[in-house]
């Protein structure tokens, strides 16, 4: 048997339906349950409005989860904790229960058809660049945060 060595892998989380905050526990709960996951870290929580939607503002914040997990296998992972959360899929940018994006994994650079890390969008918002650089300074661009500036934010303080 192989055994896979431990990675940094950063998660954003976000919700914006129903009750978020319950959400986002629920999640970080199920993340401290997979394995590495004792040694789980999160940044505060912030607030910020949709960004290229509509609906009620989001809760965001961002995990780092050492793990032995694949990349594949974590974004699998990912994907049903949102599912047991009722997440749907109805649009693009549609307004949701629960949304774990998988940002970073350790210094990987994947584009397959399923997953693309660096997550494409990560370094144009600051509801992922704040609590990202709260973890992990060194993995957010100067210029990224200076871009991202005029993004109305909010930090709630931690879950």
């Amino acid at each position: 048997m192989v055994v896979r060595p431990v990675v940094s892998a950063y998660i954003g989380l976000g919700a914006n339906l129903g009750d978020a905050r319950a959400a986002l526990q629920a999640a970080v709960r199920a993340l401290r349950a997979l394995d590495g996951g004792e040694s789980l870290t999160l940044s505060s929580l912030y607030s910020s409005a949709p960004i290229d939607s509509s609906g009620p503002d989001y809760l965001n914040a961002v995990a780092c989860l050492p793990t032995r997990l694949s990349a594949p296998d974590l974004l699998r992972t990912l994907q049903r904790i949102e599912n047991a959360a009722g997440r749907e899929r109805p649009y693009r940018n549609a307004p949701r229960t629960l949304d774990l994006d998988l940002l970073l994994y350790g210094d990987a650079c994947i584009d397959s058809p399923d997953l693309t890390v660096p997550h494409p969008r990560m370094f144009q918002r600051a509801f992922v660049l704040l609590p990202l650089a709260e973890l992990a300074p060194q993995r957010v661009p100067p210029a990224a945060l200076q871009a991202a500036a005029d993004q109305v934010l909010f930090r709630l303080g931690t879950f």
